[in-house]
């Protein structure tokens, strides 16, 4: 049987807790609010770390702490570093803080880390890199055209043959757009025929609608507080958690059968 992957992510890059309150803005707070994720069934918190103006910050020493203290307190949840240069890092930059870290599991925007004008070079390097320290990498696509651009990649050995696994953002900060659930066709259109692990992230209201229909085509689904505040009913939840509970419960009455910690792991092929 297969099963559904959910991944929380309670905080991203850019919210504060202007937004929301609850917001996790430190690491004592992203650990709680991990384990509340976990306990409703998230499986891998996809992991921003912020300074001590609630900057997003790539911090190796950060994410190192973040890291120990979810082993120590959340020993069985996966945890995905970002890179999200978010305008302000480059990829060298990006680059260097996953070495220095080296976290089991990252995402990476393929658009950043190898932009139309960038150093393949350095690009295969550090891709070759994350293949030879086993470091799981979620490639992140905004529309068609990364998608494309990451088989390509993968095509002239940039990116080492194998498994991929892809992230389908929906809708766009920038755009102001809500993320509809018609919006993962283009993408599977584009896959075709290539088996790839895909899960979907989407934006504003419409975000369990989008997360559950990835669920019932077969893919995974990433949500939290980091592109949505809302639960189905239009009210704003109080925590990530009570998003992904939502999702739950309804990928239950579906029939879809979600993965619990172990079994993520085998799906994603994680040691």
């Amino acid at each position: 049987m297969c099963r559904a992957i959910v991944m929380a992510a309670p905080n991203g890059a850019r919210k504060t807790k202007i937004d929301h309150p609850t917001l996790a803005v430190n690491i004592d707070e992203t650990v709680a609010e991990a384990k509340r994720c976990f306990q409703a069934g998230a499986t891998i918190l996809h992991a921003h770390v912020r300074d001590k103006n609630e900057e997003h910050v790539l911090d190796a020493g950060l994410y190192r702490e973040l890291f120990s203290e979810m082993h120590r307190q959340v020993p069985d949840m996966l945890v995905q570093m970002t890179t999200e240069a978010v305008g302000r890092y480059a990829p060298r930059q990006q680059a260097d803080c996953v070495f220095a870290v080296k976290p089991r599991m990252i995402s990476m925007a393929v658009r950043e880390m190898v932009p139309e004008t960038g150093d393949l070079d350095r690009a295969r390097r550090f891709y070759n890199w994350t293949w030879d320290n086993r470091v799981h990498v979620q490639h992140i696509v905004f529309d068609t055209s990364d998608l494309e651009r990451l088989f390509k990649l993968q095509s002239q050995e940039i990116i080492p043959s194998g498994r991929l696994c892809v992230l389908f953002v929906l809708g766009r900060y920038s755009e102001g757009r809500e993320s509809e659930p018609e919006d993962i066709e283009p993408f599977l259109e584009k896959v075709g025929n290539r088996d790839i692990d895909w899960f979907v992230c989407a934006f504003g209201g419409q975000e369990h609608a989008c997360a559950l229909q990835a669920l019932k085509l077969g893919g995974h689904a990433r949500v939290g507080f980091e592109n949505n505040l809302l639960l189905a009913d239009g009210s704003t939840a109080n925590h990530s958690s009570d998003l992904v509970a939502q999702l739950v419960v309804a990928a239950a009455k579906e029939g879809i059968s979600i993965a619990d910690a172990k079994q993520a792991r085998s799906i994603l092929g994680i040691k």
